[in-house]
């Protein structure tokens, strides 16, 4: 087996622990927590809401630290703080432990998520990183299929502290001696450094805005539909086992977008992916929107296969347009609006469902538009047509 195959093959299995234990852990332990700390379950997804407002903060710092060093050793301290911020959430009483413990685990997410995976690909392979982001998306899509079921679980066996004591001993004992071990050093050169011409210059600056507003844009309609899916399915006539089947439908949709990237789509470019991508989810939409309930699964199927091609264009959009040269600062730098947005989203849009119903679907299908929109003013670099 190859040296980037092991890479992408250890990142995959570190991302997947590192989101089923983060991202992933409240939707199914804010209700046994909330029961157990006296809190309600509102108050539980408002500590979540803050550390990933927290991650939006940290990245562009964190960025920096991986252009100029690479990124094992950032992935090796993800662990350790995600074990501690675990095992304190597994320890505390009260409101107070609630938000250390989870301001800890925000920190964690900044280190430990896919945009470190991503950048610590870029500066190992730099513009020939697209194949091992995609890989790694592959395997760590699955991180809710594994995560929830196995939450439930240690749950329903261990209680919730019990669950993220697990979950602690396994950053420990699996995902940081992977990261240690298998994640090799970058070769040495001067700290990665912007193009003072390049990046200065106006088209730059639009490409720099658009994306950053795509980002923001499609990480909202991510998280609304991760949040409220089923219900949003059930307002459009599908009946709850009807809704939360056609909802599972949303990850195996997003694996096999994903190995259409890997197997057919790479042959073309990431800017032309991504628009695919984004006008997938707002096709859905007028597919429900005009059908209803019988077209939920051709929806969440849509949606999903969208969603899971983003995921990558996430990591290879940014690298395509500017480079590998200071891809960690400028990913933090695009990524923190997109956190920002990915925090209120379940709440805003949950105002949007209680008023509108189904209807409410339009206005994710109206971001989705506005992406693809400011995708055409992503300009193609030169380098990028003709490199092979």
């Amino acid at each position: 087996m190859s040296r980037r195959v092991t890479v992408v093959a250890a990142l995959g299995v570190t991302q997947t622990v590192a989101w089923a234990s983060s991202y992933y852990l409240p939707a199914i332990l804010a209700d046994p927590m909330a029961a157990g700390l006296g809190m309600s379950r509102s108050a539980i997804f408002g500590a979540f809401s803050a550390s990933l407002l927290l991650t939006a903060m940290l990245g562009p710092s964190i960025g920096r630290v991986i252009d100029d060093r690479g990124g094992r050793s950032v992935l090796v301290w993800s662990n350790i703080i995600f074990a501690v911020g675990l095992t304190l959430l597994a320890s505390g009483h009260g409101p107070v432990a609630l938000w250390v413990a989870w301001t800890i685990l925000g920190a964690g997410m900044a280190l430990g998520l896919y945009d470190t995976a991503f950048a610590t690909l870029a500066r190992l392979y730099e513009l020939e990183a697209r194949g091992a982001i995609t890989g790694v998306t592959l395997i760590a899509g699955f991180a809710s299929t594994v995560g929830w079921p196995a939450t439930a679980f240690l749950n329903d066996t261990f209680g919730w502290r019990g669950a993220c004591l697990a979950w602690a001993a396994l950053h420990i004992a699996l995902a940081l001696p992977l990261n240690a071990l298998a994640i090799p050093s970058p070769d040495r050169r001067a700290p990665a450094a912007l193009r003072p011409a390049e990046e200065e210059a106006p088209t730059a600056r639009t490409a720099f805005l658009a994306l950053a507003f795509v980002f923001a844009a499609t990480w909202f309609v991510s998280t609304a539909m991760a949040a409220h899916l089923p219900r949003l399915l059930q307002s459009a006539g599908a009946s709850p086992t009807a809704a939360i089947t056609a909802a599972a439908l949303v990850g195996p949709a997003q694996v096999a977008a994903r190995l259409a990237e890997y197997g057919v789509m790479r042959w073309l470019s990431p800017l032309i992916t991504a628009q695919v991508a984004t006008i997938l989810h707002p096709l859905g939409a007028a597919m429900l929107v005009a059908f209803g309930s019988p077209v939920a699964s051709v929806f969440a199927i849509l949606h999903g296969a969208g969603n899971g091609m983003l995921t990558i264009a996430k990591g290879t959009l940014p690298l395509y347009v500017f480079g590998s040269l200071g891809y960690g600062l400028r990913t933090g730098w695009l990524s923190a609006p997109a956190r920002f947005m990915q925090a209120i989203a379940p709440f805003l849009f949950g105002l949007c469902l209680d008023e509108l119903g189904s209807s409410a679907v339009l206005v994710t299908s109206g971001l989705g538009i506005a992406a693809l929109l400011a995708l055409v003013l992503v300009r193609i670099p030169r380098a990028a047509i003709t490199s092979p």
